[in-house]
């Protein structure tokens, strides 16, 4: 299992932040066995974004890209958009259950994620918020559901 990490950041991108999110996407994905083709952080810019998943999707062939940032509120979150202008299909039950899962645990703002997911040709792209709390719960709803999506996008069923 083949996946890339995009991190969407204007202050990462800059460099006057760490970026915690992806590392911890990363981090999770080689517990469970993936391996991990392509990792880069983005300002948040839609064109920018949109391109990468295209390219990874298209051109490396990964089985997932797992996106962490840029899916509030703020006039520059922009990723929801970049993945919706990419995506063939919508998958809205993933991110449906993941702001579940953090509203389930408590936390009150999860429902403020505007995050997608779907499927550019036999890739599957999930976006997961910036915070580290969120991209761990979101890990923690995606590591299970993973293998079975991937199944199901090379045609072996349900």
């Amino acid at each position: 299992m083949k996946a890339a990490v995009l991190t969407v950041s204007d202050s990462c991108a800059a460099g006057s932040r760490v970026d915690e999110s992806g590392p911890a996407i990363v981090k999770r994905l080689t517990d469970a066995g993936w391996t991990i083709e392509e990792t880069t952080i983005v300002p948040d810019e839609q064109v920018e974004i949109a391109g990468i998943l295209e390219q990874w999707s298209m051109e490396r062939h990964v089985n997932a890209i797992i996106t962490t940032g840029g899916t509030g509120f703020s006039p520059r979150d922009v990723t929801p958009e970049a993945t919706l202008s990419v995506v063939d299909r919508r998958a809205p039950g993933i991110s449906e259950a993941i702001r579940l899962y953090g509203l389930n645990k408590g936390v009150p703002t999860a429902c403020l994620s505007r995050a997608e997911a779907g499927l550019r040709a036999t890739t599957l792209i999930v976006n997961l918020p910036g915070s580290l709390k969120a991209v761990q719960d979101g890990m923690d709803v995606l590591i299970p559901l993973l293998p079975h999506a991937l199944e199901m996008i090379a045609g072996k069923g349900h």
